[in-house]
């Protein structure tokens, strides 16, 4: 990738000096290089062995640097306490690191992914890519697309283009009581996507109940992260105590 877009997603993550950045998947080092520019301490946690070994190799003089040989999806990221957290993620690991890096201790998180998936972090209500990972992402962090990186830009080019986007923390967390429960109703709400709240919800929560919703005849996709937080509040009041 070219050096305009390493710096430009170095700077999207460490804005100002920081004394300690996680990175994942730092592949051959391109952006720890940059990295280690704009941050005193650098965690690059690394699944491929032989690339830790280049790793190790390319900055055998480099103190500040630490490189971990894990799995980042096994990784407690807390270790390092609030810090910032920056990767190029494939496609097959992208959902799964945005909604661990979402329920950690992260200050803020600049990811390359696909951009299909980041279009799926950013859409709207209403829109085919927003679902259960646009809600469960917006529950936890404010997310933005920043740019767009095409295929070109890599040697070999992909088959598919790509982007980055920046998560940073709820300044206001919503407050739903059990933030598990909460996402397991959004997920049934999303259970068939073409059906509506009725179809998804009434054999769980009761067809009476769902039944006296405004939202009934809705389908998942049409409706903003605040109304499922209403709904499952609806839910909660309902339950005997």
């Amino acid at each position: 990738m070219k050096g305009s877009l390493l710096e430009r997603i170095a700077v999207a993550a460490c804005p100002h000096p920081e004394p300690l950045i996680v990175e994942i998947g730092p592949g051959r080092g391109a952006l720890t290089e940059k990295l280690l520019k704009r941050a005193t301490r650098v965690v690059a946690i690394e699944l491929d062995f032989s690339l830790v070994e280049h790793l190790r190799r390319k900055f055998a003089a480099e103190e500040r640097l630490q490189i971990v040989h894990a799995d980042a999806l096994d990784t407690d990221m807390a270790q390092w306490g609030r810090t910032p957290v920056v990767g190029n993620l494939p496609y097959y690991i992208a959902s799964p690191i945005l909604e661990k890096v979402a329920r950690g201790s992260v200050t803020r998180a600049v990811f390359l992914i696909q951009k299909e998936v980041a279009e799926r972090l950013v859409a709207p209500p209403g829109q085919r890519d927003y679902g259960f990972l646009t809600v469960h992402m917006a529950f936890w962090m404010q997310c933005r697309l920043l740019f767009e990186v095409k295929r070109s830009a890599f040697r070999p080019p992909p088959k598919v283009d790509s982007a980055v986007v920046l998560l940073e923390p709820r300044k206001q967390p919503l407050d739903v009581g059990d933030p598990d429960g909460f996402l397991q109703f959004v997920s049934q709400c999303f259970r068939h996507k073409r059906k509506t709240l009725r179809n998804n919800l009434a054999e769980i929560y009761g067809k009476e109940t769902i039944d006296r919703w405004p939202e009934a005849g809705l389908r998942a996709e049409q409706i903003a992260l605040e109304n499922f937080v209403e709904m499952y509040r609806r839910l909660e009041r309902s339950r005997p105590a």
